[in-house]
């Protein structure tokens, strides 16, 4: 083995580093013979790195090789030989290199050490009963919370790296046997043909990932949670996990997903029927109620009952808005405070419901500026918008498109665009599986989990819809 020249080796890297001010170094001279370290200061446990690795290596008696290095002297920690051409991700990734002068090896010792958060219930995704362990930032965290859950040697994680500059760590995971081969190369084939200079989070890959990248409507599924992510790899589907993000990607997505919520598999099926029933229909009234309301002050008022009708003529009457611009005035009211308070300090956010609900809202009425009825029902169907939050965004878009529908075309307006938008989605194909499945097709067999949840008993075969080769989930 040839001899290295230690200070040039460390210089070398260093220059590849452009001199970094987090990049150190030292070298240890040991009779004839010199040890060299290189290590990213802000990757690396310092106090380790004295303890565990400079200071026993300058106390041996010795030359440093290899198996010196795995038997004697670092013990707890993962040392292998690598070549030059790894020498820099693996600095990258934490490691300390040690560059040896007699033996001429290249070693590399992973002490890794940052900042991580711990597994905490995710804000977005609550439950009475059930697991409250939630996605982090660190990807070695998230892989070990799907291993707790899923003990399985078919349990496969495939990694690969996309971002010219990030570099960043994705990881697909999947159930040999249950997921879709024809799926899993599907994936990989999108993933090796993202070209982009970082990804700094699992959304920076989503519309790569789309079949219609342009489409208003979410064709990738995502959550915080484990348990959910390990429940629906179970049922066929291809997880796909982001380092330094939270979010976990899962495919194939079909929309009835957005109706299912994690309490609903650890309660009672007939509740969780019911409240499935209740997101339903606050969808639809998040939907469809602005406009609906519009369509029947300007256009169908007749069909309104008497009273209801009196009341809103009284409260209208005096107005300086036509009643669409009234809706679209209100309904950007609700926009600008939901905005301004996702981006104000937490200590901030009462005074901001205060001013919006009792200022804007209650001094808006009483100067004539806006009416009661338009305030509620918009106010409504801000509410019942979240009842699928994961869809808030579709939602609300689609709030607006149907107020200027109702606004234009009355309710002739709304059924033109819900037969258009339920055409549309019947189009949509997410890697084999239909959007609308298990309706449209209707697939009776996954009707079992759908609208209506069955006992968990009943559920005997895996969603028909995920082209699953392993059907049978429970014998």
């Amino acid at each position: 083995m040839a001899f290295l020249n230690v200070e040039k080796e460390i210089e070398k890297y260093k220059q590849e580093l452009h001199n970094s001010f987090d990049v150190a170094s030292r070298i240890v001279i040991k009779g004839d013979d010199k040890v060299g370290f290189l290590y990213l200061k802000s990757f690396t446990d310092q106090q380790l790195f004295v303890d565990g690795i400079y200071e026993p290596i300058s106390r041996y008696q010795g030359d440093i090789t290899l198996d010196v290095l795995q038997d004697k002297i670092v013990k707890n920690s993962d040392v292998q030989e690598i070549k030059t051409n790894e020498i820099i991700d693996n600095i990258l990734k934490g490691a300390v290199i040690i560059f040896t002068e007699k033996a001429g090896l290249y070693l590399a010792v992973d002490i890794q050490f940052y900042p991580t958060r711990m597994p905490s219930e995710p804000p977005t995704s609550p439950v009475i009963q059930g697991p409250r362990e939630g996605f982090v930032e660190d990807i070695k965290t998230n892989i070990t919370l799907l291993r707790r859950r899923l003990y399985s040697k078919d349990l496969v994680f495939k990694q690969m790296k996309i971002g010219k500059y990030s570099n960043t760590q994705i990881v697909i995971a999947y159930l040999d046997g249950i997921a879709n081969k024809q799926v899993i190369k599907d994936i990989e084939k999108r993933l090796k043909n993202i070209k982009i200079d970082g990804i700094l989070d699992s959304y920076y890959i989503l519309s790569f990932l789309e079949n219609k990248p342009d489409s208003l409507f979410k064709q990738v599924g995502n959550t915080e949670k484990p348990d959910i992510v390990a429940g629906r790899m179970l049922e066929g589907r291809v997880a796909i996990i982001v380092d330094n993000s939270p979010i976990v990607l899962t495919l194939p997505f079909i929309l009835i997903e957005e109706m299912q919520s994690s309490n609903d598999y650890y309660t009672n099926h007939h509740y969780a029927s019911l409240v499935r029933v209740v997101r339903m229909l606050g969808i639809i009234i998040a939907i469809l109620a602005p406009g609906a309301y519009l369509a029947l002050q300007l256009f169908h008022y007749n069909v309104l009952p008497l009273n209801f009708l009196i009341t809103v003529a009284d409260t209208t009457q005096g107005l300086p808005f036509t009643p669409f611009l009234e809706m679209l005035f209100i309904a950007l009211l609700f926009q600008i405070l939901y905005e301004v308070s996702l981006r104000l300090p937490s200590y901030l956010g009462l005074a901001t419901s205060i001013v919006g609900a009792l200022i804007l809202g209650d001094t808006g009425v009483k100067a004539g500026l806006i009416s009661p009825p338009g305030v509620i029902v918009v106010a409504l169907a801000k509410i019942a918008l979240y009842t699928a939050p994961e869809e808030a965004s579709q939602i609300t878009v689609l709030q607006f498109i149907f107020l200027i529908l109702g606004g234009s075309l009355g309710l002739l307006g709304l059924a033109g665009g819900l037969v258009y938008f339920v055409n549309y989605l019947t189009t949509l194909d997410s890697y084999g599986t239909p959007y609308l499945a298990p309706y449209s097709p209707r697939i009776p067999q996954d009707l079992k989990d759908g609208i209506f949840k069955s006992a968990l008993t009943e559920m005997k075969t895996r969603p028909k819809c995920m082209n699953s080769p392993n059907k049978v989930r429970e014998e």
